[in-house]
């Protein structure tokens, strides 16, 4: 998929979290990487984290990092965005669908009637807003004549975690990335979910600082927010990727298939015998 140094990437969803880091692997392959987020001044949110500081560190190791304010609950902002790609830079090569809107009462225990029903709004931006993004992306995709989507996503799309809302929007998203993968497939754009593990974001974080002993042992089991970069960045140089095109893969897996380590050397392991396999569809097409 060209050069690392030539790669130009959209990174959705990138202030903090695993944007942050897959924006940061990215920039530091050399890549353009345009990063989106909503947060301009810090303390605009109730965690660290702003679109321009994301981009500015992608430029500083080694990219070019570009931050655009996007608001991806809005079609409008999101078809901006991919115009203002498509005359700046004339291609896409990657495009990381990873902005999901997480209500803070996500992981607080209880039946979902108990919780905010904005926590259903994650099918608006964490789903309905991946397809958009993609469908906007599509013509710059498709004018390569190769390129990469991926959807973040998490063993929530087959397990009860978090509550039906989060599960349903995962397991939607897997779902997506499967049957785009088929319109996408004579294009050779590939087109998959990848599902993260426990990741070190300021907001696992933060729940870790409020209840020590509770997630005692656990800081050792997650994985960088870049670890999940240097994974998309070894997908899209696989000359095999169209092979792994619509389908789940854990990102672990295909760490230790690539060689790839995270950012302190670990070796991170997959969440497979805990949480099962990845979800798979069948091969059947029906127009």
């Amino acid at each position: 998929m060209g050069l690392q140094s030539d790669r130009v990437a959209v990174v959705t969803g990138a202030s903090r979290g695993a944007g942050r880091g897959i924006a940061l692997a990215l920039g530091a392959t050399g890549a353009t990487v345009y990063v989106t987020g909503r947060t301009r001044r810090e303390g605009d949110a109730p965690l660290p984290g702003t679109v321009e500081a994301t981009a500015a560190a992608v430029t500083a190791a080694g990219g070019r990092g570009i931050a655009v304010f996007c608001d991806h609950a809005d079609d409008r902002d999101t078809r901006r965005l991919f115009e203002r790609v498509g005359d700046e830079q004339g291609r896409l090569d990657i495009l990381v669908n990873n902005a999901t809107l997480i209500h803070d009462a996500l992981t607080a225990v209880g039946p979902f009637w108990e919780k905010p029903l904005e926590l259903v709004d994650i099918l608006d931006v964490g789903l309905r807003s991946h397809y958009t993004a993609s469908w906007f992306a599509a013509p710059l995709l498709l004018a390569n004549g190769e390129g990469l989507i991926v959807n973040t996503s998490s063993f929530g799309g087959r397990i009860y975690m978090h509550g039906p809302a989060y599960g349903a929007g995962k397991a939607a998203v897997d779902k997506m990335a499967h049957d785009m993968a088929v319109d996408f497939r004579p294009h050779r754009v590939a087109v998959l979910s990848l599902w993260l593990g426990l990741l070190a974001t300021e907001r696992t974080l933060r729940v870790f600082a409020a209840e020590p002993e509770k997630y005692a042992g656990l800081r050792d089991a997650t994985e960088s927010p870049e670890f999940t970069g240097r994974v998309i960045d070894a997908l899209a140089r696989d000359p095999a990727l169209m092979d792994k095109s619509g389908q789940v893969w854990i990102g672990a897996e295909l760490a230790r298939q690539y060689g790839v380590r995270d950012t302190d050397g670990r070796q991170p392991q997959s969440p497979r015998l805990l949480f099962g396999e990845p979800t798979t569809f069948g091969a059947a097409v029906v127009q």
